[in-house]
């Protein structure tokens, strides 16, 4: 199974919530609550979205975080990679190396980077933009056409 880690995951969400009011400074404390996050998870997570540069800190009584971008700015991957690190669905992709015996004579290997870069490019065609909000090509066929005829009627 092919899975993000929960706090990559926890990741998107909070930067999902400090996105639908960017022009606000967020405690972690705030988001934390608000996500029902917990808060030592929401503040770790933050502090590395600072460090990743998605995310503006700012210290003082007053302080919190702020996007360092906007929203249609930031990708998906970014988040993911902030968290987890580079995107390798096998560990012969993975840039710290791998301990596979086969690597050498692995007649999959390059199928998997193409698969690998397929999924990466997949992501990285996602803003957090996108994530505020539902997807079109995700809304149920029903969904969608109901949608539509709400959209064309006067």
């Amino acid at each position: 199974m092919i899975r993000l880690s929960k706090l990559a995951d926890y990741g998107v969400v909070l930067m999902t919530h400090i996105a639908t009011c960017a022009d606000d400074m967020h405690t972690a404390h705030a988001v934390a609550e608000a996500t029902r996050i917990p808060e030592p998870t929401a503040s770790k997570i933050l502090k590395t979205m600072a460090r990743a540069a998605l995310l503006d800190s700012h210290r003082g009584a007053n302080g919190g975080y702020t996007l360092a971008r906007l929203p249609a700015d930031i990708r998906i991957t970014e988040i993911i990679i902030a968290v987890d690190g580079p995107i390798a669905l096998t560990s012969c992709l993975d840039a710290e190396g791998t301990d596979c015996s086969l690597i050498t004579t692995c007649p999959t290997r390059t199928n998997w980077q193409t698969i690998n870069d397929a999924i990466h490019r997949a992501l990285d065609e996602v803003s957090l933009a996108d994530m505020m909000g539902p997807m079109a090509a995700f809304i149920p066929p029903f969904e969608r056409r109901e949608q539509l005829q709400r959209d064309i009627q006067p």
